[in-house]
């Protein structure tokens, strides 16, 4: 099951927010939690805000924290503004205050493990049955219910 928070318009580069996420992605979110104020940025309050969120709303739907994986943490780059210094002889310099959005999708550790499961089992029972089709093992024909309750080939 998946979870997902977005925080939008925050007043930070999406180049610092980054270099945060990329630490962020490779622990559980209750270890980001924990470990992104060490960290001596000012871009990681924001994320643990939107991580704190996202853990929240998984609650609401049941799911446990030590469940949880990050399945998405993505910074996107969000409005700019112009702003700029005024200099000598009337000219004015340009720069942009640039502004991210956060989106962070957590998900639960099993769902991973049982799609690939899936797929193994799929392909082992049709490995199975190419066998025996190999050796002339006939699988048991399926029994149906005619209208009368007699059961026929």
């Amino acid at each position: 099951m998946e979870v997902k928070a977005v925080q939008k318009f925050v007043k930070i580069s999406p180049k610092k927010l980054r270099i945060i996420a990329d630490a962020a992605r490779k622990m559980s979110p209750e270890a980001a939690i924990e470990r992104l104020p060490f960290l001596g940025k000012r871009g990681a309050d924001p994320i643990i805000s939107v991580i704190k969120t996202a853990i929240a709303n998984a609650k609401v739907k049941g799911i446990s924290n030590s469940e949880l994986i990050f399945k998405e943490l993505q910074i996107s780059e969000g409005p700019r503004l112009k702003r700029g210094t005024p200099v000598s002889r009337g000219r004015w310099h340009p720069y942009k205050k640039r502004m991210s959005h956060i989106r962070v999708v957590l998900t639960t550790k099993d769902i991973g493990v049982d799609k690939e499961s899936q797929k193994q089992v799929r392909s082992s029972q049709r490995a199975k049955s190419a066998r025996d089709d190999k050796a002339g093992i006939k699988s048991l024909p399926a029994l149906s219910k005619s209208k009368k309750g007699e059961a026929t080939e």
